[in-house]
């Protein structure tokens, strides 16, 4: 790999070459990450190859033998009779519960109808918390006003407040996406303004003396150095949302999964509560995975990897 090395003039401030990477145009330049006045410059593209790959063998199988030893001792401890198999059915039970729902087609109209709510409900977090987030950079004061209000909030469990949702918007899907809304917002609102706030003051300078305007400034300067807080947010809010709409369906719903699980143990069918269960937590790794995907898509210049498996 070249080696490109790159002197420093003299005043230049210690985090003025990380800051040239982040307030570059150029794309080329702009992947190119400068740890040091005396390191190597290493291209975004080798850079991307190296994140994009996975675990190592070892690791991937120690974690697959896990899990397969998992699933063994539960298999053997139902049916030889360790524990009573109608309160703890076998993983055979289980899959086989799934796989009928499959058949019928009962599984894919629940899943259909939790995974739109979170991702409707979810969008319209993104679209209320990062504006605001950025607002609150920009304008501390009102933040300062507002923050007895918003810690009042942020202290009151979602959950709580489905009985009132419910008193307000009814048992359709508007009380969904508003229990939604209030689970995610304070995670993604929160990484962005911890993550604008940190933003190096030298590198908020720099832009000043080259005529930045405010929002040339926030493009160029502050979101790229407040991706890893960013991230962190929205994986969590993203994590909130799918665990928030599975407890309202259990209260009020007529589909998704949440309904499918309370709707099985009322009729004694502890199996098809575990296959509710097993699809709820497989569907949240799918989701998970697809969300790292996109930001690496949409953020090549940033260490998604990293960030993400922190």
């Amino acid at each position: 790999m070249a080696k490109v090395e790159r002197p420093v003039s003299a005043g230049e401030p210690c985090g003025g070459v990380r800051g040239a990477g982040a307030l570059s145009a150029d794309p080329e330049t702009r992947d190119a990450v400068f740890e040091s006045p005396d390191s190597t410059v290493v291209a975004g593209p080798a850079r991307r190859a190296a994140r994009a790959s996975g675990p190592g063998r070892s690791s991937l199988f120690a974690q697959i033998a896990t899990i397969l030893g998992l699933l063994a001792l539960w298999q053997i401890a139902s049916s030889s009779g360790w524990v009573n198999a109608y309160l703890l059915p076998s993983p055979l039970r289980v899959a086989a519960a799934l796989l009928d729902a499959g058949e019928r087609g009962v599984l894919e109209r629940h899943v259909a109808a939790s995974l739109l709510r979170v991702l409707v409900g979810f969008g319209i977090t993104v679209v209320l918390a990062l504006p605001l987030a950025v607002l609150a950079s920009f304008a501390p004061r009102l933040t300062s006003a507002f923050n007895p209000l918003l810690n009042f909030l942020r202290n009151i469990p979602p959950l709580a407040l489905i009985p009132v949702l419910i008193l307000w918007l009814g048992i359709g899907e508007g009380s969904k996406l508003a229990l939604i809304v209030l689970t995610s917002f304070f995670p993604v609102f929160m990484g962005a303004v911890t993550g604008l706030g940190n933003v190096d003051p030298r590198l908020l300078e720099m832009g000043r003396s080259l005529g930045f305007s405010r929002l040339r400034i926030l493009q160029r300067i502050m979101l790229p150095e407040s991706v890893p807080s960013l991230l962190n947010g929205l994986r969590l809010g993203l994590g909130f949302s799918w665990r928030s709409i599975i407890g309202a369906e259990m209260i009020a719903a007529s589909s998704g999964l949440g309904y499918w699980i309370l709707d099985a143990e009322e009729m004694a069918r502890i199996d098809v509560v575990f296959a509710g269960i097993f699809a709820i937590g497989i569907l949240g790794i799918l989701i998970d995975r697809a969300a790292y995907r996109a930001a690496a898509r949409l953020l090549p210049w940033a260490d998604v990897r990293a960030q993400w498996y922190a």
